[in-house]
């Protein structure tokens, strides 16, 4: 389950990072680096 749970968050970080070339937004940013990093801890652990 932790590992499906990581995926999940790992690809919402990729798709906020494609959002920020939309609007550059630095909150929006902290998001995705916080939502990819925590998604590979659990996918890849």
């Amino acid at each position: 389950m932790n590992r499906l749970l990581g995926l999940i968050l790992f690809f919402i970080g990729i798709g906020m990072v494609i959002g920020i070339l939309v609007t550059e937004s630095l909150l929006v940013f902290m998001v995705a680096a916080a939502c990819m990093l925590c998604g590979y801890h659990m996918f890849c652990h």
